[in-house]
C-alpha cells in the first residue's frame, strides 16, 4: 500500500520533466521558424523593392525657358540609373536577393535539426548585421535624392521633378520605402540571433 504514493509520484516527475522536455524543444524549434518566416519576407520585400525599381521609367516633354516669351519643349527620360543614388539602392537590392535566397535555404537547414549551433548563430548574425549596413546606407541615400525631387531645394535653386514625373517618382518612392521594410526585417533577425544566442550563454 505504500508503494502507490511513490509510484504516484515517481510518475508526476516523470510527466513534468516529460512536459518541461517537450516545451524547452517547442521553444528550440520556434525560433527556427521565426527565423524562416522573416528571411521569406526578406526575400519577398527586396525582389519586389527591385522590380519596382527597375521599372522606374517614365518619358516626358518639358519646357526649356530660353527666353521667357519662347519656351522650347523637349522630350526627356527619367530613369533610375541617372541618380548614382538609386543604382547603389540596385546592386544593394540585388544583394540583399542573392543573400536571402542563401539564408533561406540556411534557415530550413536548421529548422531540420533540433537547433542551430551557437557558432552557426552568430555567424549568421554578422553577415545579417552587414547586409543590415549595406541597406540601411542605400536606403537613405536613395530617400535623400527622392525628396529632393519631390520637393525640389531653393537654397541651391535645384527644381523639383515629380510634378513632372509623377509615375516615376512614385516607384522610387514605393522602393525606397520596400528596402527600409528588408531594412527592418534584417534588424529583427539580428535581434532574434543575438537573443538566441544571448539565452544559450546563461
Amino acid at each position: 500500500m505504500a508503494s502507490t504514493p511513490e509510484v504516484a509520484f515517481a510518475g508526476g516527475k516523470t510527466s513534468t520533466a516529460e512536459a518541461s522536455r517537450v516545451e524547452d524543444q517547442a521553444r528550440r524549434g520556434f525560433l527556427p521558424g521565426v527565423n524562416f518566416v522573416l528571411r521569406i519576407l526578406l526575400l519577398a520585400t527586396s525582389v519586389s523593392a527591385l522590380v519596382v525599381l527597375v521599372t522606374s521609367k517614365q518619358t516626358a516633354t518639358v519646357p526649356v525657358l530660353v527666353q521667357p516669351q519662347f519656351p522650347i519643349f523637349v522630350t526627356t527620360t527619367a530613369k533610375f540609373n541617372h541618380s548614382p543614388a538609386f543604382t547603389y539602392l540596385l546592386v544593394a537590392l540585388a544583394v540583399a536577393c542573392l543573400y536571402s535566397i542563401i539564408t533561406v535555404m540556411a534557415s530550413a537547414s536548421f529548422m531540420s535539426k533540433s537547433a542551430a549551433s551557437s557558432r552557426a548563430l552568430f555567424q549568421l548574425m554578422v553577415f545579417d548585421l552587414f547586409m543590415l549596413a549595406i541597406m540601411a546606407s542605400a536606403t537613405g541615400a536613395s530617400a535623400s535624392i527622392a525628396y529632393v525631387g519631390l520637393k525640389g531645394n531653393s537654397h541651391v535653386m535645384w527644381n523639383k521633378v515629380c510634378n513632372v514625373f509623377d509615375k516615376f517618382c512614385r516607384h522610387v518612392g514605393s522602393s525606397t520605402l520596400l528596402a527600409l521594410v528588408a531594412s527592418v526585417i534584417l534588424l529583427f533577425l539580428v535581434v532574434l540571433s543575438s537573443s538566441t544566442i544571448y539565452r544559450r550563454s546563461y
